[in-house]
């Protein structure tokens, strides 16, 4: 599914739940170090993942190497490469790409369900409801708190790791379409770095299986590839 809406040049790979191929890859040292002591599900959907991005990354050329989350969270990639991973309840993808064509990408995937109340009203703006009322005057089937959210986390990935800044969900401005596309205006601390950032960047999302998945894929020289 998530091969469906990254653009040519990236790779995909996504496995649902942890008894494919993905899942019995073995860990290098330093990633066995990070689920030490974890709970048996944190070590299944991190290796599946995982197995995910090595099969990603296979298709770029690149040789299987440690993917040790950094400081902010993030996965480190192999010099050259950019990519993002995501895990939630059944599902797990990742996507990679090279550097010397893409800055950045961002992908999350969340169950097909409605945000809880408390997380729904930190991570969605007024006037991101609004919106979502006068663009979507008809979606009951959609949980679109959850889908803004979904689309907040991709961006964050995107841009927490072209920038290497932290942000939080109401630092970005998501406008979602009806025809599986948004747009992202990201903090103003990015705007100098990317001038056509005030019209916002575009995304791509779907909602597929009972999930929602949201891809946000910057090209090299700043701008959205979409």
């Amino acid at each position: 599914m998530i091969a469906d809406l990254v653009p040519d040049g990236v790779h995909a790979c996504e496995a649902f739940g942890d008894a494919g191929p993905e899942s019995v890859v073995e860990l290098f040292p330093a990633e066995e170090a990070v689920v030490a002591g974890g709970f048996d599900e944190r070590r299944r959907e991190f290796t599946t993942v995982r197995g995910c991005a090595r099969t990603a990354l296979a298709r770029l050329g690149e040789i299987p190497e440690p993917l040790v989350p950094g400081p902010m969270g993030a996965p480190g990639w192999p010099a050259g490469v950019v990519g993002s991973m995501t895990h939630c309840r059944g599902y797990r993808a990742a996507a990679v790409a090279h550097a010397a064509d893409f800055a950045a990408i961002g992908i999350d995937a969340e169950p097909q369900e409605p945000l809880p109340g408390v997380v729904a009203a930190r991570a969605v703006t007024d006037a991101e409801r609004r919106l979502l009322r006068q663009d979507f005057p008809a979606a009951a089937e959609l949980p679109l708190d959850r889908l803004v959210f979904c689309a907040k986390e991709a961006s964050y990935k995107a841009f927490s790791a072209w920038l290497g800044t932290r942000f939080g969900f109401r630092d970005f401005t998501v406008r979602l379409r009806a025809d599986g596309t948004f747009r992202c205006v990201p903090p103003s601390v990015a705007m100098p770095r990317a001038p056509r950032c005030a019209e916002g960047f575009p995304g791509r999302w779907a909602a597929r299986s009972g999930l929602v998945l949201t891809v946000v894929v910057l090209a090299a020289h700043g701008d959205a590839e979409f």
